[in-house]
């Protein structure tokens, strides 16, 4: 029922996306907002419970009604399912960003590009050339469609498998967004926030997106060049801060032959990208703390799309290889 579930909720999705600013977006930042205000006095202790709250909370409520409906019924377990699944996972959430900067960059506007990747990451663009423009487009799309997607499915999968119904949808999307939401509460409104619940948020969705970054990058790594992607993944993942998105970025950079990272321009993601100040040893032919390949141009947008849906494609594939063991078992 697990296959069924994901590929109905991908099929409205891509009929039905969700307009931007919708009621359950503006309902997540609302209770985020509800949580911290309520149960966040400003102690290190606290954290732990405000996090509990906003990230387990939902994904335990969904756990148990999922349980209450499948008592009554196995179809309405299914409905549920895709109910969730198409407000968690889906590429419309974010792809109406790539396709406008793409389409602006092929009708050579890039003052317009600039100001969409600016709209979509809430960061200063304006000082961006053409290459770097194109290379933060690229992680940005590679990442976004990990989150939207890849992890969500991940969990999903996990969670449903042990009768917890759609929980890890929700849980893995939660974590996500409450590990934004706090960052950029702090860093852009400057608006008081607890320190030890930001850290706390960042380690928790770290430790939840361990395994799901892992297998992303290696179906990035199955569907593109593979031995390329390996020796990316083992050689260039440090370039960026986190872990996790060095490992999907540079696999990605090794499957597509493009290069990735790379010193940030001001103002651009500089808690993402590293300083790369010991990247001396490295092709001087390369720029400088960047993966090797081909320098970023607006063929690789299309490069991109693909290998993200050769990816979707052998995901499912293996969930439909399990599902059909499981219905024959």
């Amino acid at each position: 029922m697990n296959f069924f579930a994901v590929l109905l909720a991908l099929i409205c999705e891509q009929l039905k996306p969700l307009p931007h600013g919708n009621a359950v977006h503006e309902g997540v930042i609302s209770w985020v907002r509800w949580t911290g205000r309520n149960f966040d006095a400003g102690k290190e202790r606290h954290a732990l419970v405000v996090w509990g709250i906003t990230v387990l909370g939902p994904a335990l409520l969904a756990a148990a009604i999922y349980g209450l409906v499948r008592h009554f019924t196995v179809l309405g377990a299914l409905a549920l399912d895709v109910l969730v699944l198409y407000l968690t996972l889906g590429f419309r959430q974010f792809s109406h960003y790539f396709t406008d900067i793409r389409d602006a960059l092929e009708r050579a506007d890039e003052l317009e590009a600039r100001r969409l990747l600016a709209e979509w990451r809430h960061l200063d663009a304006s000082e961006l050339p053409r290459t770097e423009l194109l290379r933060h487009v690229i992680e940005h799309s590679l990442l976004a469609a990990h989150r939207h997607v890849f992890g969500v499915f991940f969990w999903f999968i996990v969670l449903s498998t042990v009768g917890l119904g759609p929980a890890g949808a929700i849980l893995y999307r939660m974590a996500e967004f409450a590990s934004r939401y706090w960052a950029f509460k702090s860093r852009t409104i400057d608006a008081p926030t607890n320190e030890r619940l930001m850290q706390l948020s960042r380690q928790f969705f770290g430790w939840v997106d361990y395994v799901p970054a892992r297998l992303t990058a290696t179906g990035f790594a199955i569907v593109g060049n593979f031995e390329e992607a390996v020796n990316g993944w083992r050689r260039d993942a440090g370039l960026w801060m986190h872990p996790n998105e060095g490992i999907i970025l540079a696999s990605a950079a090794g499957a597509l032959g493009v290069q990735l990272g790379g010193s940030a321009a001001p103002g651009v993601t500089p808690d993402r990208s590293k300083t790369f100040e010991a990247g001396g040893d490295m092709d001087a032919t390369r720029a400088e703390g960047s993966t090797p390949g081909m320098p970023p141009a607006l063929g690789h947008l299309q490069s991109v799309v693909g290998l993200v849906w050769r990816s979707v494609v052998l995901w499912m594939f293996l969930l439909a290889l399990l599902t059909l063991a499981n219905l024959l078992g």
